[in-house]
């Protein structure tokens, strides 16, 4: 079936006809189109830019509540998905045309004992990591996804897990195979060493400083602040009553988060929405991490910017474009404003309506 929408078309803010044939976008009239929306606002497919299909609080799900999970991400109008590390291999939804594109970042790449057990790959040597990078950079969508700190039980605090000279040959692997690094980073320690090895994005980044932001604009890093994540920072702390110091730094970083990212954004690093679903954070939620952006100073229009149009360009993926895979979501009031986003009144993805 033809479709066709028309509305006002986000981020120009200009009216926009699109028709819909074979799953693709045309800016040209298409006959026998059907219209299923024409009063409103269209914008790209939502983005989650860190999420994980396949885990839930207990732990590595089966296909089908991971499939679940998804088809909660595409009723929310989020229909690509970076999925920042996951237990489950989820190649096999690619075929699907009901539920989000993923670009996957393979299997978590850790130290033994010093991440949630069964989720990662546990690598006891470090000198192997350029080799497990080179093989998830083979298995994944183009990243990769390093555990960068975690607490270390004999020091009772965030630690990284990785010397400097091993992240350079690592980072160096998965851009050879033609993919980007991220790493999950909550305190200050690992930062440095990471962003001067060239790594593409940091995930949390509750520990930047003055000094890393500087490094993280100078080596064009990214940042994905899970900010609704970061709500959890507190329970964490007040379970973790065998290691005070790291209880500590965790209500801390909690504290300034804000004020970090909030200065990371003036300052310019570029910063994508994802909510870190999957585990402690339930799926479905990317409109809550957008209004949690507005509260670091970005604009209503940035935050979805980058839970949209610009995440997708971030990603290398289309948005509204002659020829584009018709992927968008269209509200009947402005996204932008409170209470919209989460809401969406139509979804189309793969050029099919699901809402």
């Amino acid at each position: 079936m033809r479709l066709h929408v028309r509305g006002i078309g986000l981020p120009d803010a200009e009216p926009v006809d699109w028709w819909i044939a074979d799953g693709v976008l045309s800016a040209e009239p298409l006959p026998d189109a059907q219209s299923v929306f024409t009063d409103g606002w269209i914008i790209p497919g939502l983005v989650d830019a860190h999420c994980h299909v396949g885990l839930a609080p207990q732990g590595a799900t089966d296909l089908d509540e991971a499939a679940a999970q998804a088809e909660t991400e595409r009723d929310a109008g989020a229909l690509l998905l970076r999925d920042a590390g996951s237990p489950v291999d989820t190649r096999s939804f690619d075929d699907r045309e009901d539920l989000p594109r993923i670009i996957r970042a393979g299997r978590h790449l850790a130290r033994p004992k010093r991440y949630i057990p069964n989720l990662p790959i546990d690598i006891e040597d470090e000198s192997q990591l350029p080799q497990y990078v080179a093989e998830q950079a083979r298995f994944g969508d183009g990243w990769v996804k390093l555990v960068g700190d975690w607490i270390d039980r004999g020091v009772g605090d965030l630690a990284p897990l990785w010397s400097d000279d091993v992240l350079v040959a690592a980072i160096e692997a998965a851009h050879a195979h033609g993919a980007r690094v991220t790493a999950h980073v909550f305190g200050e320690d690992a930062l440095p060493g990471l962003i001067k090895a060239g790594i593409d994005c940091i995930e949390h980044g509750t520990g930047i400083t003055e000094d890393t932001i500087e490094l993280m604009l100078e080596h064009g890093t990214a940042l994905v602040p899970t900010l609704i994540n970061i709500e959890n920072f507190p329970g964490i702390a007040s379970a973790a009553t065998k290691y005070p110091t790291y209880a500590k730094h965790m209500q801390d970083l909690y504290g300034s988060c804000r004020d970090r990212v909030g200065a990371a954004r003036e300052a310019g690093v570029p910063i994508y929405a994802g909510t870190d679903a999957g585990g402690m954070i339930a799926h479905g939620r990317i409109a809550d991490e957008v209004a949690a952006l507005t509260g670091i100073g970005m604009s209503a229009h940035d935050a979805l910017g980058a839970a949209s149009w610009a995440a997708r360009d971030w990603l290398g993926r289309p948005g509204l474009a002659h020829g584009a895979p018709a992927d968008l979501v269209c509200y009947a009031a402005d996204p932008r404003q409170p209470g919209v986003l989460g809401n969406p009144d139509l979804v189309i993805l793969r050029g099919r309506v699901f809402k």
